[in-house]
């Protein structure tokens, strides 16, 4: 059953600290408005009646630091998710906070109000791009926090920055290794974006701060991704939600910002996958077929078809036919000189 999510945005609320990268009212659209329990009532309302067909269907508090806020405030506004999930109409309850924010008791509250899933604005493992960014928080935060909630039964979820100031290629193995200690339920991956009115943008616009470029970006992005899946890491995002609002140039001042961004990374994991098959095979004047999952067809082609257009360029083969008619999602088989080659993202770790 495809899932449903209803989405309560709680910009900056219970934030301690002003991060470098951070302006909620412009990344999500929403102003700064206080919530009432009346409210979460009326959008999970507003959501339930647009539902046509059966859906799991999950309230989710996005874009603050939910359990920084007071007990009451708390109360206030799970009560009225709580009592939709206790009559059967919405199925989980989910929000985000800070890793420095969590405790036994807040925990304890969170179950007692249906909540089973946490996620942890940790943005990085490494303490000091945490300093430079102004989390507030330290590594060693994050990893408590990560115990708490498995300690309580909960589902834990992990919120990662790529290319905030300080962060470098060599640094990533570190930050993917204690990531994978920590082994979160699911993960979800950000570029960092230069958000105006952020300390971010001052950086950049002094000559201080160098975002990455989008490929750069997609290929951090897709060295986790593929790390995390193979370790049983759900991956559920990659890349922020495209709005109106990061559509405009005056939001979004630098950046590897893209609306197809979580696509850019599969396609290029995908084309990693074909590269894994061509090494010291001569392609050039061959004709090659491809099998694969029809959900990954689009993946395959790269956005705009640029998979396509790269392979051609580097290996110059005479015909290339793609055929949707796969078994497994993630795996190709390419047929090549009468015999078909098996390739899949697991492999990826080989070379």
């Amino acid at each position: 059953m495809k899932h449903f999510i209803i989405p309560v945005f709680i910009p900056h609320f219970g934030c301690t600290h002003q991060c470098v990268f951070c302006n909620q009212k412009k990344i999500t659209g929403s102003s700064a408005t206080r919530l009432s329990g009346k409210d979460v009532a009326d959008l999970i309302e507003l959501h339930l009646a647009r539902l046509d067909r059966p859906r799991r269907v999950e309230v989710a508090f996005y874009g603050g630091s939910f359990t920084a806020l007071s007990l009451n405030y708390q109360r206030e506004l799970l009560t009225p998710a709580a009592q939709a999930q206790r009559e059967g109409r919405i199925h989980a309850i989910r929000l985000s906070t800070r890793p420095d924010a969590i405790s036994s008791d807040i925990l304890q509250q969170l179950i007692s109000y249906g909540v089973s899933i946490v996620e942890l604005g940790a943005q990085s493992l490494d303490d000091g791009i945490l300093a430079t960014a102004a989390r507030g928080h330290t590594v060693n935060d994050i990893e408590q926090a990560v115990c708490l909630l498995r300690e309580a039964g909960l589902s834990c979820g992990l919120q990662l920055m790529l290319g905030l100031p300080g962060e470098t290629w060599e640094l990533l193995p570190q930050v993917a290794a204690r990531l994978l200690r920590l082994k979160p339920d699911i993960m979800r991956l950000y570029p960092t974006l230069v958000i105006a009115g952020t300390p971010l943008a001052d950086l950049y616009q002094n000559g201080r701060y160098v975002p990455l470029a989008l490929d750069e970006a997609v290929r951090r992005a897709a060295f986790l991704k593929l790390l995390c899946e193979q370790q049983g890491i759900s991956v559920i995002r990659t890349g922020l939600q495209a709005t109106e609002e990061l559509d405009q140039p005056s939001v979004v001042l630098a950046g590897p910002y893209h609306p197809s961004f979580g696509e850019m990374v599969e396609a290029h994991l995908f084309s990693l996958m074909f590269q894994r098959f061509a090494v010291g095979k001569e392609l050039s004047g061959r004709q090659l077929a491809i099998l694969h999952h029809p959900r990954d067809h689009s993946k395959l082609r790269g956005l705009g078809n640029a998979n396509l257009r790269n392979w051609q360029e580097q290996y110059g083969f005479n015909k290339l036919s793609l055929y949707p008619a796969g078994d497994k999602a993630g795996e190709l088989i390419i047929e090549y000189e009468g015999l078909s080659h098996v390739v899949n993202k697991q492999m990826l770790c080989q070379l």
